[in-house]
This record gives C-alpha cells, sequence and structure tokens, in this order.
C-alpha cells in the first residue's frame, strides 16, 4: 500500500488548525493566529510520528493524552492550570463533536439498513466503511461551520449580562486596554457620591503604579491605615465603604479615572462619572476577564455612535 506522507501531514495540519481555531473560538481566547498555526504544526506531527515509530509511546492513550496537552501549551501558552483545563477540554470536545457529526453524515449517507431476500432486515455495511479523503475535505469544513454557528447562536441567546467587552481606562495621562465583564449581580454605588463602582483587578491596574507606590497601596488596604497611600495618588483615591457578602462593614480603596470606555455591541459608551475599585487579586482563575462592570453603566453613561 502506497501512503503519500506530504498529503496526509498537509491535510491533518488544516484539520488541527480548524480544531484549534475553534476552540479558540468558542473559549473567547485572544491568542494571536500565529501561535494556533505553530500549534497545528505541532498536533500534525503526530502523523509521521504514527507511520514512523507506529510503537511510540505518543501511540498509546496516555501518550495522546500527554501530547494533547503539548498542543494546547503550544496553541495557547500557559497561564494557569485551570485555563489550561479548560482548553483542553473545548479541543477534545470540538473533535468529538465534528469527528462525531462525520460518522453521522457517513452512516445516514451510506444507507446501511437494507432488504434481504428472505425479508429480514440487515445492514449491508457499518461504521467499518472506510471514509473517502474528499467526504472528509468536504465533510469537516461543513460540520466545523455548523458546529461554531450554533455555539454562537447558543451564545447570542444567553441573557446580555453574560457577555465580554472591550474597556479603555484613562487615568493620570495613561490609557490601557483590557476585557471587561458586565455582571449583573455587581450594583455596588458609593454612598456619597451615588457613582457606580467597577472592580478591576491587580494584574490590570498595576500598570499605572510603580512597585513601590502598589506596596503601598497594598500596605494601606491590609492595615485600613489610609496615612500610608502613596503622595503621589491622593488625589485620585477614594475609599468606599460597602457591606460585605456576610453583612460586615468594610472598605474598598477606589480611584477617580479620568474617563472610561465601554465598547458595547456597536455602541462606545464614554463616562467619567464612575469609580474604579482595586481588586488586590485576579478576578478569574483563567484571567478572561480583568475589569468588572457595572450594568448602570450600561443604562446611565452617555452614548456615541462607534
Amino acid at each position: 500500500m502506497t501512503i503519500y506522507l506530504d498529503a496526509v501531514w498537509t491535510l491533518n495540519f488544516f484539520l488541527d488548525m480548524m480544531l484549534l481555531l475553534l476552540t479558540q473560538a468558542l473559549a473567547r481566547d485572544s491568542t494571536r493566529k500565529i501561535r494556533i498555526i505553530f500549534g497545528a504544526f505541532i498536533a500534525s506531527l503526530l502523523v509521521p510520528l504514527s507511520i514512523y515509530f507506529p510503537d511510540s509511546f505518543f501511540n498509546s492513550v496516555i501518550g495522546k493524552f500527554i501530547y494533547s496537552v503539548i498542543i494546547i501549551w503550544s496553541a495557547f501558552g500557559y497561564v494557569s492550570i485551570y485555563r489550561m483545563m479548560k482548553l483542553l477540554l473545548l479541543f477534545y470536545f470540538t473533535s468529538f463533536a465534528i469527528g462525531g457529526g462525520l460518522i453521522a453524515i457517513h452512516f445516514l449517507v451510506q444507507n446501511p439498513i437494507g432488504m434481504s431476500t428472505n425479508g429480514f432486515l440487515t445492514f449491508n455495511g457499518g461504521y467499518g466503511d472506510p471514509i473517502s479523503w474528499i467526504f472528509v475535505v468536504i465533510g469537516f469544513p461543513l460540520m466545523w461551520i455548523f458546529t461554531k454557528v450554533r455555539m454562537d447562536k447558543h451564545v447570542g441567546e444567553k441573557i446580555r449580562y453574560d457577555q465580554l467587552y472591550p474597556v479603555t481606562i484613562q487615568l493620570k495621562n495613561k490609557r490601557y486596554t483590557t476585557t471587561g465583564y458586565i455582571d449583573s449581580g455587581n450594583q455596588l454605588v458609593d454612598p456619597i457620591t451615588k457613582k457606580a463602582v467597577v472592580i478591576c483587578d491587580e494584574l490590570f491596574l498595576k500598570q499605572w503604579f510603580t512597585e513601590d507606590e502598589w506596596q503601598l497601596l497594598k500596605s494601606a488596604n491590609e492595615s485600613l491605615n489610609f496615612d500610608s497611600l502613596p503622595k503621589e495618588w491622593e488625589n485620585y483615591i477614594q475609599i468606599v465603604p460597602y457591606q460585605g457578602v456576610q453583612g460586615n462593614n468594610t472598605f474598598l480603596l477606589a480611584l477617580r479615572p479620568d474617563q472610561l470606555i465601554v465598547y458595547y455591541e456597536n455602541q462606545i459608551i464614554s463616562t467619567n462619572k464612575i469609580l474604579i475599585g482595586i481588586q488586590f487579586a485576579s478576578l478569574t482563575k483563567d484571567r478572561s476577564y480583568h475589569c468588572l462592570l457595572q450594568p448602570q453603566i450600561i443604562k446611565t453613561a452617555a452614548v456615541q455612535s462607534a
């Protein structure tokens, strides 16, 4: 039997790239496309490895799982165990969904159920029938598009708050952009100024501070000794009293930004009547967003056409 390694390798590369692109879309990940291409190349190396080294460790179940982890690490990098496992499970989900869809279509088209001469129903073929390359080349993109469209439609039908949007904050003549999540449960408002409070995490906010300034800010928050706040930030910091989940009264350090911009669907929402609450930790395990938006912003802020 003749095996055209270059053709099999090329086909496998493009199929792996489409699977990784679908994984990226479902995870709403912002990884650059060049990394996805690199990950697809690493995944496609399993073809020559299987042909030239059929008894290789990577052809075992455990070996394939480890190789899958290598593929995800190559394509998306490493941020945390949680994010890695999330992407790995999505990668398996897309693989099983599209592969299962192809087998189902093949089974349907082949129509293996027939009538025998003695009047009994029989199977003329089955799952053992070979699937042609033409069927894979045509069917795989169709299943890919079908899966992505259905998942996008499912996300689109969810409540509008359960979505991520780009957020830009300007503070002390510095402007940075991150991803914000509109949380319907975040109703925090400063009781004195009546301004809505947006929560941003440490990873995003540290861009405005030096290491010494941030440590002073963190120390003041832990000891509630607000006299030790950085002198350069005294005019930008406000203390917001609020009631915790357990009913105890506490304080939140907040920043007064020059401007906050939310790119909400086809609109640009801009406001400076807002406070930025400081979270001295990450908001999420997978770091998919760094800003917890207040729904009140969408309702009351000035809206400009994009």
